[in-house]
């Protein structure tokens, strides 16, 4: 499914026009965009609500490379 997110703003110049656009395309849903706020700017009482950033890169393996040869 795609999306087609007409901002509230636009809704009463471009809703109608992008609905009938995509009107014989099954695959695409034209929606108006009616949030007033991001849940992440929003205090959580103990701050599990927040976004967790993380390094997701893999942890290095310990130790060394062997020595190679130079030929």
């Amino acid at each position: 499914m795609i999306y087609c997110v007409v901002p509230e703003e636009l809704a009463p110049e471009l809703y109608d026009r992008m609905k009938s656009y995509y009107a014989d395309d099954p695959a695409v849903e034209v929606i108006i965009d009616r949030r007033k706020s991001e849940r992440r700017d929003l205090p959580g009482d103990n701050g599990e609500h927040r976004r967790e950033v993380r390094d997701r890169r893999r942890a290095r393996v310990p130790g060394e490379f062997p020595q190679l040869d130079p030929e």
